[in-house]
């Protein structure tokens, strides 16, 4: 099974992807056949291969951009198209920008036209089949579930919403019926043979998802599938396998301590500093056209600073001043600190706008450059939230171990909000970021800080 930074990427999604990369790519190499025939045949077999590698990347970049690579739910045909051809048309304008800086590279106006209509049908054709196997749920996994409490009802929730799981479920395992379970999937006994039903559901993956395990647990029917080569998966596990969090309310200490990950090196620790002082570095320099701007409309628009220095709880625990530009009125919290809401009226009128942008966070590269916080992390609290959520959220100091960060996973997974729950759903992100961490997962995390960023994702 495919698993990208312990994700679980179905194989028919990644099929996906790479057939519409396929399909993109040879409808450009059998336009030019069409044009130009055998008379060019190396131009045909390298030189074009070359270009039409181009405009799949920069035409499948797009499509990543607009959400059209996010299968979690069916869209419908009308919206699908429409999507597609703007991020279509968004990748048109790449691809003019790069053939005007290398023309060599480019494609003549008439082969681009014919292939651009070549795979707008073949797109829209392949996503329309790949619906259809979504909503059928074909060449999904077949899983057996072991318990029908609180875990069980997490896991059959996140299955059934999210068409682009990869599995089914077959069965329960229980004595009441799943709370979450719409599809009324058969429940049997916790004394029903594991191994029959292995094989009357065609499943290969058993699933423990009981919310005590004492004196419940079947064992010797596990061990007897294990031995028989089916695989088998704690719920907590499995379930972060699969969304990309931890279940906070169900982990024990114990999960904490013997699982596999939170563990850093001193290279992958020398590695992320330098990264965060060259990102920084470059980030303060290139800025400067909008940061000086910026001060000086802060500054003409209401009184006070243009920068806002605020307490916040960093790496164990240890308090540092964060700086932001001031996007709220001075005497915003003169009465308290209070949860940031929607169309807060403290918010003045430039704040709102680089708000919206994330202007007002780069001045945060200076904490960066510090040491104080890292351009990947948790995001990092206020001192009085945090003692009012360590007392509520089981674990919440654990996101103190790393340093915190001006973007992060739970950030671009999660949408803004600013309450005890979303502090809770953000902690689960969290975790899974400090216990997966790796320089390539705070890649990803920055591509898809700019992908946020650019399309207004999350912002408040």
């Amino acid at each position: 099974m495919p698993y990208i930074l312990k994700k679980y990427y179905p194989v028919r999604n990644l099929l996906f992807v790479l057939g519409e990369g396929t399909l993109i790519f040879f409808a450009i190499k059998i336009v030019y056949f069409f044009f130009y025939g055998f008379n060019s045949l190396h131009s045909l077999l390298f030189v074009t291969s070359v270009k039409a590698i181009l405009v799949t990347l920069v035409f499948q970049l797009s499509l990543y951009f607009f959400d059209l690579y996010d299968l979690s739910r069916i869209r419908s045909f009308m919206d699908t198209a429409t999507r597609m051809l703007q991020a279509l048309g968004i990748g048109c304008i790449m691809l003019a920008g790069v053939y005007y800086i290398f023309p060599k590279i480019g494609i003549s106006s008439s082969v681009f036209f014919y292939s651009y209509v070549a795979f707008c049908i073949a797109i829209l054709t392949w996503r329309l089949l790949y619906y259809v196997i979504l909503k059928k749920k074909l060449f999904a996994v077949p899983l057996l579930i072991i318990g029908t409490g609180k875990m069980a009802g997490e896991i059959t929730e996140i299955i059934e919403q999210d068409q682009n799981s990869g599995y089914r479920i077959a069965a329960f395992f229980g004595e009441s019926e799943p709370a979450q379970d719409t599809q009324k999937t058969p429940v049997l006994p916790l004394s029903s043979s594991l191994d029959d039903a292995c094989r009357r559901f065609g499943a290969d993956q058993i699933i423990v998802a009981l919310d005590d395990r004492r004196g419940t647990m079947p064992i010797a029917d596990l061990l007897q599938c294990k031995l028989h080569g089916t695989s088998i998966q704690d719920g907590i596990s499995f379930y972060e396998s699969i969304t990309g969090k931890i279940l906070v309310k169900n982990v024990n200490p114990a999960w904490l301590i013997f699982s596999d990950g939170f563990q850093s090196t001193r290279l992958s620790y020398y590695l992320k500093r330098t990264l965060d002082v060259c990102l920084s570095l470059f980030g303060l320099l290139i800025s400067l056209p909008i940061t000086l701007p910026t001060t000086f409309l802060i500054k003409r628009e209401s009184p006070g600073p243009v920068f806002y220095l605020q307490e916040r709880i960093g790496e164990r625990g240890v308090p540092f001043d964060v700086i932001k530009f001031r996007s709220m009125r001075d005497d915003a919290e003169k009465n308290g600190a209070v949860w940031a809401r929607p169309n807060d009226t403290r918010v003045t009128k430039i704040g709102g706008f680089i708000r919206k942008v994330r202007i007002d966070e780069i001045p945060q590269m200076w904490n960066v450059l510090k040491g104080e916080m890292s351009f990947v992390g948790p995001r990092p609290e206020r001192p009085v939230f945090v003692d009012q959520l360590t007392e509520s959220i089981p674990y919440y100091s654990l996101r103190h171990s790393v340093k915190p960060g001006i973007s992060g996973w739970a950030q671009v997974c999660y949408p803004y909000g600013a309450s005890e729950e979303d502090a809770l759903r953000k902690l689960e992100y969290d975790l899974y970021y400090i216990k997966n961490q790796s320089i390539f997962m705070d890649m990803l995390v920055i591509f898809r800080t700019i992908k946020t960023v650019l399309f207004q994702k999350g912002s408040r």
